[in-house]
């Protein structure tokens, strides 16, 4: 689902909730992910991350982590730069 310049695995835009799927070669791209997580931040949106192993060999556990996450909401945002209290 595309994100601005970015496209999720998965996403409820309902939920603001991005979920995506890493396999080995976001071993390589850390820096990458962060950048493009931090933007989806600054767009309202939350991510969850799971990788290929754990969907193949634990779906039950990586689906309960993903219904816990909507009952619970998104995190509570950073405070902005400057903002913050002293």
């Amino acid at each position: 689902m595309p994100i601005g310049p970015y496209v999720a695995d998965f996403l409820c835009r309902e939920a603001k909730l991005v979920i995506e799927l890493d396999g080995l070669s976001h071993d390589a791209r850390q820096e990458e992910d962060h950048r493009r997580d931090g933007y989806l931040r600054a767009q309202g949106y939350w991510t969850l991350r799971f990788s290929n192993a754990d969907v193949m060999s634990n779906l039950e556990g990586v689906l309960m982590n993903i219904v816990a996450a909507l009952n619970s909401g998104p995190p509570p945002a950073p405070p902005a730069c400057g903002r913050g209290e002293e």
